[in-house]
């Protein structure tokens, strides 16, 4: 697959080939929906708690005795029937996690690249740099190539005034290579990848 590389002006900077293995797969809804329920899994953070009955401050005498007074029978203060008393199965601080491996990973995150590049949402720019940090220049240059709603991939590291430029633009997520995810790609309606980034995609799935 051949897509036009343009600047960050929208000027032509040339073409490049996409490699098939990586952008010209038939995109699986299962396995991108496997992919995300792991990535929001693992990033919920679990600290919800519930007090159980053992945890609460109330005493343990027993309330009264066992037989003889008609009612029924009861020991603590602290059991869940009671007001005040411990949460019965309530939530614990647990990791929400769950497990896919590695395989399947790399498998969803060509599948999600395939998926923008079917449905045209796949631009190629030759180099993402500010010649300063500010937001209303590079907002301007964002609305020359149609960007509103966008992820935008850089090499290992993004220029640090194209990165302070970029961050006050809403919908707009700006990540380095190494962070490009499954979640992130399908969440935003643009994957915008620098050359850089894009050698080093076709690096990773060599």
């Amino acid at each position: 697959m051949e897509v036009r590389i343009t600047t960050l002006d929208g000027d032509a900077a040339g073409s490049v080939e996409l490699p098939d293995r990586i952008f010209g797969l038939v995109p699986r809804g299962d396995i991108l929906q496997r992919c995300v329920r792991w990535q929001l899994a693992k990033r919920q953070r679990g600290t919800h708690k519930a007090k159980q009955r053992g945890e609460v401050n109330r005493t343990t005498r027993k309330m009264y005795a066992q037989k003889g007074t008609g009612r029924a029978r009861h020991g603590a203060a602290s059991a869940p029937q009671f007001r005040g008393g411990g949460k019965a199965f309530g939530p614990v601080v647990r990791s929400h996690a769950i497990g896919l491996p590695k395989k399947v990973r790399a498998l969803a995150l060509k599948h999600a690249l395939s998926a923008k590049a079917k449905d045209g949402g796949l631009i190629v720019v030759d180099k993402l740099a500010a010649k300063d940090a500010k937001t209303k220049t590079l907002a301007r240059q964002f609305d020359k190539l149609g960007l509103d709603n966008a992820l935008i991939v850089d090499g290992t590291e993004i220029e640090p005034r194209f990165r302070l430029a970029a961050r006050n633009i809403p919908n707009i997520d700006v990540l380095p290579v190494q962070g490009i995810n499954v979640y992130d790609i399908l969440r935003r309606k643009t994957l915008v990848l620098s050359k850089a980034a894009l050698e080093a995609l076709e690096a990773r799935f060599k």
